[in-house]
């Protein structure tokens, strides 16, 4: 659906994106992270055809968006991060000029605007003034004008900024309910809409790529994976050894230190390897210690975020 290719924009000579390349298959809603100036807002700028990038190419289901970002619009809905809502009109009133901004046939215009109320369950409020909606409700009525046309792209720029838990909650549940109907972007500051809706990540780092990939296995190829052991009886060393040749490890790769009078044993794990869980159990149970526990340590998203907005990590390849 979308295929952006060594991105760059500058104004003047201030930087915004530097070589962004990223995809984004039919149907997945991605998560796009980064600091504070990251490029974020520039990215969903170029692909919406609001600026032009100063070289690169992107392009949405086969549109070039330099050329052919008319078509593109036909395929998009789009809510800026100040949603672009009337608090003076009603609800439907507003969703009917939106519609006719759209260029959506009269014939069809109501069974249309019934469609997104009934989607965003926003159809118990459709003759209110929109100033008189919770800011939840507001919310919902931006993201509503964006389905208007039912777009094969939606592009959010902070859905949920300034809601209140429950309505977070709410708006997220709309956005992964649309996983495999739409695409969907989603730019957010908070970690764990990305975790409750996305599919997959890119994280980008003054306008570069510094990580992308499925929100499950993201964490393995940005900080790998870790067994974590607490072992009671043995030494140091000897633990060590043991787990080393039950696993399969170089020494170096494991790290013990002691805790609470046991000792905890941390173990890097390279992508793909085999799972030896079984095996280490039984090596420690053979040589008469106590396995007090024995867990994978998987990144978060905010793990993943920091390490890799921090150093930098270039994308695997």
């Amino acid at each position: 659906m979308i295929d952006v290719r060594n991105l760059s924009k500058f104004y003047g000579a201030t930087r915004s994106l530097d070589g962004l390349t990223f995809s984004v298959p039919e149907g997945e809603v991605l998560g796009l992270l980064g600091p504070n100036g990251a490029g974020k807002t520039t990215a969903m700028r170029i692909l919406t055809g609001q600026t032009r990038a100063t070289s690169g190419s992107a392009r949405v289901a086969g549109f070039d968006v330099a050329t052919e970002h008319l078509k593109i619009r036909r395929l998009l809905g789009y809510l800026p991060e100040d949603s672009p809502v009337y608090p003076e009109m009603r609800v439907e009133e507003y969703l009917k000029m939106m519609a006719g901004l759209k260029d959506l046939p009269a014939t069809h215009m109501k069974r249309e605007i019934d469609r997104v109320l009934d989607e965003t369950n926003l159809l118990g409020v459709r003759r209110r003034l929109i100033g008189n909606l919770s800011k939840g409700n507001r919310q919902r009525v931006g993201i509503a004008q964006a389905l208007l046309g039912d777009p094969a792209l939606l592009v959010l720029d902070e859905p949920t900024v300034g809601l209140d838990p429950k309505q977070i909650a709410e708006v997220c549940e709309l956005i992964r309910s649309m996983r495999g109907e739409r695409t969907v972007i989603l730019s957010t500051h908070i970690l764990s809409n990305v975790s409750m809706t996305c599919s997959c990540v890119v994280i980008i780092k003054d306008g570069r790529l510094v990580a992308e990939g499925p929100v499950e296995t993201i964490g393995d190829r940005v900080r790998g994976r870790r067994l974590v052991l607490r072992v009671r009886g043995g030494e140091e060393n000897g633990v060590r050894s043991a787990v080393a040749s039950a696993g399969g490890f170089p020494p170096e790769a494991i790290e013990v230190s002691t805790v609470d009078a046991m000792l905890r044993v941390a173990v890097a794990v390279e992508s793909g390897t085999e799972d030896k869980r079984a095996a280490i159990a039984r090596r420690i149970v053979e040589e008469g210690w106590e396995l007090i526990e024995l867990t994978e340590d998987r990144a978060t998203l905010e793990d993943i975020f920091l390490h890799a907005t921090a150093s930098g990590v270039e994308r695997p390849a």
